[in-house]
């Protein structure tokens, strides 16, 4: 289990709290550092069934000064997948990926988690 995070993150804070106190083995991926691919993006929007714009961190500080909220209806999905893979903090977290590839994105992590 792979889960992708932003260390000053609340909600990646608890998650990983979640995941060591249910003694869950994962791997941690610092979003800041490593930002996601074009390809992964593309892969984990197949395994999580979600739309693409559920992948935006629409609260985020970028997010605002970009003003993607005007600009996103308005690009491709490829310009969305390059934008999202430029920088780690435009893109949602935390992200799950299991072990079967499943993928769990924001909120449905936690979600997921407590059903455990």
């Amino acid at each position: 289990m792979k889960i992708i995070c932003y260390k000053n993150c609340s909600t990646c804070k608890g998650v990983v709290k979640l995941m060591k106190d249910k003694n869950i083995d994962f791997e941690y991926r610092e979003i800041s550092e490593e930002n996601p691919t074009i390809k992964e993006l593309k892969e984990w929007k197949e395994k999580s069934g979600l739309p693409l714009k559920k992948f935006f961190n629409t609260s985020g500080k970028i997010y605002r000064e970009l003003e993607l909220s005007k600009k996103l209806p308005d690009m491709s999905e490829e310009e969305q997948y390059e934008l999202l893979a430029s920088d780690g903090m435009i893109v949602k977290r935390p992200i799950l990926i299991l072990e079967n590839g499943d993928v769990f994105v924001g909120a449905d992590v936690k979600k997921y988690l407590e059903g455990k």
